[in-house]
């Protein structure tokens, strides 16, 4: 399970990507309607990067169909 930490870096995340569709998890988050998805998969990690946040981008040909990946507690 999340703790405070994680918590905060999924909150801090979501601020400076501000994704315009999220979905919560319960080890992360779904961030879904992406048109661009590799652009928005890259700019999500250099997100995780520059905050230094304990987070790591999950995605599978799944998702990629409905435009989605999740941003989830490393």
């Amino acid at each position: 399970m999340s703790d405070h930490k994680t918590a905060t870096d999924i909150q801090k995340f979501i601020e400076k990507f501000e994704p315009s569709k999220f979905k919560m998890l319960s080890r992360g988050i779904e961030v879904r309607g992406i048109k661009d998805l590799n652009k928005s998969i890259n700019f999500a990690k250099e997100v995780i990067a520059k905050l230094k946040l304990k987070l790591v981008i999950s995605h599978s040909a799944e998702m990629a169909m409905y435009g989605s990946f999740e941003v989830i507690y490393q």
